[in-house]
C-alpha cells in the first residue's frame, strides 16, 4: 500500500510515517515543515526505499495535483494542521486557512486523483481530527461518534469546518473517506510548546512548572504510537464513510498529569533537594478552556478489535525516558520564536 502522509513530519504525522514503514508500507511524506515540523523526527526513516519526502504546503493546490500525479497513493492519510490552541487564540488567520482551506485543498486534489484513476475500489481519504470538535463535557459522559460539535477555540471551529467538509464531499461526490477524531497526544517527539514536553524541559532547567486555572481540566490522554497504530488500522479496514474515536482511556486533570510527571522525574533523575513538584505555579487560564474531554472508543474496538496498548503511566515515563536521552533533538527547538513564551492571552 503506498500512503500519502500530509503532516508527516509533525509529532503524529512522523509516528505513523515510522510505524508505515517499519510495516512495509510505501510512504510519501508531504509536509511544508512549518514551526513544529522536523525532518529529525523521521530520521529513522529517512534511508528507506520505501520512504520519501516532498516539501509542500497543502494550500498550494499545483503543488498537491503535482504530488498526486507523480506519486499515486493508493491512501492519503491527511494529519496536516496547525494545531495549538493558544497559538489559534492569537492568530486564528494561519488556522482558517490550514485547516479549511487546506483539507478543501486536499479533498479536491484526491477527488481529481480518484476520478482520473478511474475510482479505484481500494482508495481512501482518512481525515484525521480532534475530540475538541465536541466542545467541553461536565463531570460526567463522554464523545462519541454522535456527539453533537460544539467547538470553543479557533482551533476547535477550523478543525469541525474541515471535518464537515468531509463528510459532504463523501457525501455529495461519493469520495471514499474515513474519519478519525482522537484525545490528547503525548510521547516523543513531541514539540516543547504543549503541556508534557514544557513540564519536563522546565522541570529539568530549573523553571517554573506551569499551570493553568486550578489544574482540575480533565483530559484523556493517547500514546501517539498508539495513535498511529488505530490510524493505520482505520485507513486499512475502516468502514466507508465511517468516523471513529480513538480514546486512550486515561483521563487525567492536569494537576494530576504533572504531579505524576514530577514523581517520574524524581525517580529518574532527582534533583539535589526537594521534589520536582515544588515548581508547580498556578496561572492565569487560557480563554476559553474546555473543562474536560473524554472518548467513548467503543465503536473502533468493537468494529476494528483496537484498544490502547500503554496506560498513562507507562507512557509518561516512556516519554520522561525519552526527554532524557534526546537533549540533542529538543535544544535547538527552544531557541526558535516564541517557545517557551506564554501564547493564548490576547483575548
Amino acid at each position: 500500500m503506498k500512503i500519502l502522509v500530509t503532516g508527516g513530519a509533525g509529532f503524529i504525522g512522523s509516528a505513523v510515517v515510522r510505524l508505515a514503514v517499519a510495516r512495509g508500507h510505501e510512504v510519501v511524506n508531504l509536509d511544508a515543515l512549518t514551526y513544529a515540523a522536523n525532518l529529525a523526527n523521521v530520521a529513522d526513516v529517512s534511508a528507506s526505499n520505501l520512504y520519501s519526502f516532498v516539501q509542500a504546503d497543502i494550500r498550494d493546490r499545483a503543488a498537491l495535483d503535482a504530488v498526486f500525479a507523480q506519486h499515486a497513493p493508493d491512501v492519503v492519510m491527511h494529519l496536516a494542521a496547525e494545531s495549538h490552541v493558544d497559538r489559534s487564540i492569537d492568530g486564528p488567520a494561519d488556522f482558517i486557512e490550514t485547516n479549511i482551506t487546506g483539507t478543501f485543498n486536499m479533498l479536491e486534489a484526491a477527488r481529481s486523483h480518484w476520478l482520473v484513476r478511474g475510482k479505484p475500489a481500494g482508495f481512501r481519504f482518512h481525515h484525521i481530527s480532534t475530540d475538541e470538535v465536541f466542545g467541553s463535557l461536565g463531570a460526567e459522559g463522554q464523545f462519541t461518534e454522535t456527539t453533537s460539535y460544539d467547538p470553543r477555540s479557533p482551533y476547535s471551529a477550523s478543525k469541525a469546518a474541515s471535518d464537515h467538509l468531509v463528510r459532504a464531499w463523501h457525501e455529495t461526490y461519493g469520495l471514499p473517506v474515513v474519519m478519525t477524531n482522537c484525545s490528547n497526544n503525548y510521547g516523543p517527539y513531541h514539540f516543547p510548546e504543549k503541556l508534557i514536553p514544557v513540564v519536563i524541559l522546565n522541570a529539568l532547567a530549573g523553571k517554573p512548572l506551569p499551570i493553568y486555572g486550578n489544574g482540575a481540566n480533565v483530559r484523556d490522554w493517547l500514546y501517539v504510537e498508539d495513535h498511529a497504530d488505530a490510524l493505520l488500522l482505520v485507513a486499512e479496514k475502516g468502514a466507508l464513510g465511517r468516523s471513529y474515536n480513538i480514546g486512550g482511556e486515561n483521563e487525567r486533570s492536569n494537576l494530576e498529569l504533572v504531579k505524576t510527571l514530577c514523581a517520574i522525574l524524581d525517580e529518574k533523575r532527582p534533583k539535589a533537594q526537594g521534589s520536582y513538584a515544588d515548581q508547580i505555579a498556578f496561572v492565569t487560564d487560557r480563554p476559553g478552556h474546555d473543562a474536560r474531554y473524554a472518548i467513548d472508543p467503543s465503536r473502533i474496538r468493537e468494529e476494528l478489535g483496537w484498544r490502547p496498548s500503554v496506560t498513562v503511566e507507562e507512557g509518561l515515563a516512556r516519554t520522561v525516558q525519552w526527554y532524557l536521552d534526546n537533549e540533542a533533538w529538543w535544544r535547538p527547538l527552544q531557541d526558535q520564536g516564541s517557545v517557551g513564551q506564554r501564547l493564548g492571552t490576547k483575548a
